[in-house]
C-alpha cells in the first residue's frame, strides 16, 4: 500500500510539472521610441551657431541653429529694390505723361507740319514745269516722294502727340500692376527665405542628435535636427507570424522594459500589413526565418512619461 501511495504521489507531481511546464504568453519584442522629426538644410549655409544641445527639451518656435544668412540677405535687399522699380513703374503709368513731355511732342508735330506744308508747295510748283518739259521726271519724282513722306511724318507725329494726351491705357496699367504684384511676391518668397536660414523647433520635444556642427555647411534638405516629440511614447515591436492573428488594433498590452520590472500599459496603435523577416534583436527559437509585422503599441500612462528613453529594449505581451 505504502509503494501505491508513493507512486500515486509521483504521478501527481508529474501532471503538476507538466501543467507548470506549459507554453508562457506569447512575446513581441521590440525597442521604445518616440516620434522623431527632423528639422532639414534650408539652404547650403554655414552653420553659425547652434543654440542647444543634444538631450535639451525645448519649446515650439525656440531657436535651434542659425545659418549664414550673408547671400540670403543680399537676395532679400535685390528683392527689395525690385520691387520698388516695379512699383515706380506702375504709379508712373498711373500718372501718365508729364506736361512737358505733351508740349514736346505737340512742338514736334508743328514743325513735322510746316516741313510737310513746304514740300507739298514745292511739289505744286515743279508740277507745271514738269508738263512744260522744263525739269527733269526725276525731279518731279523726288518732290513727289519728299511731299509723301512729310505728310506721313505729321500723321505719326499726331498719333504720338493724341498718346501723350490720353496717357496710358488701361491694359498697361494692368500689366504695370501685375509686375509689381510679381515683384512684391518675390520679396516675400526671399524673405521667408532668409527667416529660414534661423531653424526653429517645429514643436515641442526633445532634442535627440544635432548630425552637424558649428562651421559645418550641409547640403539643402540634410537633417540639422533630429527631435523627439509627441506626448507619449511607443513600443516598436515585431510579431511573429502565429501572433498576428491573435493581435489587433486598438487591443490591450502590457510593456515590460528590458532590464527592470517596470511594466507599463500601453495599446496597439498600429500594425504594419507589410510583413518582413524577424530582425536578429529578436530571434528566439521558432522565430527564426519567420515572417513578422511591424507594430506600434503606444504606451497609455506612466508615472514620469517624458522621463522614458528612447531605444530601451521592450517585451510586450498581450
Amino acid at each position: 500500500m505504502g509503494i501505491g501511495k508513493r507512486m500515486r504521489g509521483a504521478g501527481l507531481a508529474g501532471l503538476g510539472l507538466l501543467a507548470g511546464c506549459g507554453q508562457a504568453p506569447p512575446v513581441a519584442l521590440g525597442t521604445l521610441e518616440w516620434d522623431r522629426i527632423t528639422v532639414p538644410a534650408p539652404a547650403a549655409e554655414v552653420i553659425s551657431s547652434v543654440e542647444v544641445r543634444e538631450g535639451q527639451q525645448v519649446k515650439a518656435g525656440a531657436v535651434l541653429m542659425q545659418l549664414d544668412s550673408a547671400r540670403g540677405d543680399a537676395q532679400f535687399a535685390a528683392a527689395q529694390a525690385d520691387t520698388a522699380r516695379a512699383q515706380a513703374q506702375l504709379e508712373e503709368l498711373r500718372i501718365g505723361p508729364r506736361p512737358e513731355q505733351i508740349a514736346q511732342a505737340q512742338a514736334q508735330l508743328a514743325a513735322l507740319r510746316a516741313q510737310s506744308a513746304e514740300a507739298s508747295a514745292y511739289y505744286r510748283r515743279v508740277q507745271p514745269l514738269a508738263r512744260q518739259r522744263l525739269i527733269a521726271a526725276a525731279e518731279l519724282d523726288r518732290a513727289r516722294a519728299a511731299a509723301g513722306n512729310a505728310e506721313a511724318s505729321v500723321r505719326a507725329a499726331e498719333q504720338a502727340w493724341l498718346e501723350r494726351v490720353h496717357g496710358s491705357r488701361a491694359q498697361d496699367i494692368a500689366q504695370g500692376q501685375a509686375t509689381a504684384d510679381a515683384a512684391q511676391a518675390q520679396q516675400v518668397l526671399q524673405g521667408v527665405n532668409l527667416q529660414k536660414l534661423q531653424l526653429r523647433a517645429p514643436r515641442d520635444g526633445t532634442v535627440d542628435a544635432l548630425p552637424y556642427r558649428q562651421g559645418d555647411q550641409a547640403p539643402v534638405g540634410a537633417p540639422l535636427v533630429v527631435m523627439l516629440v509627441g506626448e507619449r511614447p511607443h513600443a516598436r515591436v515585431y510579431l511573429p507570424q502565429p501572433l498576428r492573428l491573435q493581435v489587433k488594433v486598438g487591443q490591450a498590452a502590457q510593456i515590460q522594459l528590458e532590464g527592470g520590472s517596470t511594466v507599463l500599459k500601453g495599446h496597439v496603435r498600429a500594425i504594419r500589413s507589410e510583413p518582413s523577416f524577424t530582425p536578429y534583436y529578436a530571434l528566439t527559437g521558432d522565430d527564426v526565418e519567420r515572417l513578422s509585422y511591424l507594430a506600434e503599441i503606444e504606451v497609455d500612462a506612466a508615472a514620469d512619461i517624458q522621463a522614458l528613453p528612447a531605444g530601451v529594449p521592450v517585451q510586450v505581451r498581450f
